[in-house]
């Protein structure tokens, strides 16, 4: 796992994040990985979607339409008697 270390936190934001730790029982650090994980969760990594981000980047090539083959019926499994 990563460390992380914040520099110049005011005061008044150190003292707000001991209380709010204290009244949820965490630690100071725990009460931050919270507050971290709500503030990104489901928030996308590049902020847009992989299929946009591919998209985006073979447009100027044009499109392929593929041909699909005809599905056959399943066949029936093999006999190992």
């Amino acid at each position: 796992m990563a460390t992380m270390t914040i520099r110049n936190l005011e005061d008044d934001l150190k003292a707000q994040l001991r209380v709010r730790a204290a009244q949820n029982g965490h630690s100071m650090e725990e009460e931050v990985r919270d507050i971290l994980r709500k503030a990104l969760k489901g928030e996308p990594l590049s902020g847009r979607g992989l299929v946009n981000s591919i998209r985006e980047m073979v447009a100027p090539y044009g499109g392929v339409e593929l041909e699909l083959p005809p599905r056959d019926q399943q066949r029936d499994p093999p006999d190992f008697a």
